[in-house]
């Protein structure tokens, strides 16, 4: 079985989606509207996540950002928590295939140490490990309410996307481990200097697990934009998705204009 790739919009720009950890690309719906118009989008569950759940591949950066690559065009990527990881990986090593890199509440460091001081508490994302094993349910339910902590209606939006999370079918235990290793493991941060494409950082004011710190640091290491959504938490695009969009437009105005060259 392949990856699961969504096409949506008829607008002149590509833009690869993706989504974040034990979610799929549906959570994305609100954003895929709003920007409908501007671009035509891949919105892939990435694996072991939605109906990507059995596709077999590993939730490996490089793995996955090689699987998108041949399946879908040259194009921006948008990765979202998690999946902006993969979207950086894929700025980084494929350039000519990832074009524009646009995170989205997302960061080359997800957890925090004695060098980077802007990150999450590296000790409840091992918890999170740990209660997998134990009490798998109980341990997304409570990764979901720290997703919306911040937000405007926290509960909400808790309750929005416990709708969401579970729409497409239960994630494979296996791939939510590696997540968790991948967020606990990556550090990118060494070869943002080395980031050849244009990209935009947006952060979510209120963001109690990707600070905006982190995310303004980020984006003067490889000279990108950097915006920040003043009223929203972790995920922009409930209730914010307008202002994502316009945060975005710098972004889908230069691949716009180097694709009429």
């Amino acid at each position: 079985m392949s990856l699961h790739v969504e096409t949506h919009g008829h607008g002149p720009v590509p833009l690869v989606l993706l989504h974040g950890w034990a979610m799929h690309g549906g959570v994305l719906a609100p954003l895929v509207q709003a920007l409908a118009e501007h671009c035509t989008m891949y919105v892939v569950d990435l694996p072991g996540h939605g109906y990507s759940r059995d596709c077999g591949l590993p939730l490996e950066p490089r793995a996955c950002a090689a699987a998108i690559a041949k399946i879908t065009p040259p194009a921006i990527w948008l990765g979202w928590s998690m999946g902006g990881i993969i979207a950086l990986t894929a700025a980084l090593e494929m350039p000519q295939q990832a074009r524009g890199l646009a995170m989205l509440c997302a960061t080359p460091r997800f957890v925090r140490d004695a060098s980077w001081p802007c990150g999450a508490d590296g000790k409840l994302v091992h918890q999170l490990a740990t209660d997998l094993e134990t009490d798998y349910h109980a341990t997304i339910e409570r990764f979901l309410a720290l997703e919306a902590m911040g937000s405007a209606d926290p509960r909400a939006e808790l309750r929005h996307l416990r709708t969401l999370v579970f729409a497409r079918g239960e994630p494979d235990l296996r791939v939510l481990q590696e997540g968790i290793r991948i967020l606990e493991t990556t550090d990118r941060r060494a070869a943002l200097p080395d980031l050849r494409v244009p990209s935009a950082w947006i952060s979510g004011r209120r963001d109690r697990l990707v600070p905006p710190q982190a995310m303004q640091w980020s984006a003067s290491q490889c000279g990108g934009s950097y915006d920040d959504i003043q009223q929203a938490g972790h995920a922009p695009f409930f209730g914010h998705a307008d202002d994502v969009v316009q945060a975005l437009q710098p972004l889908l105005a230069s691949r716009e204009s180097e694709q009429a060259r």
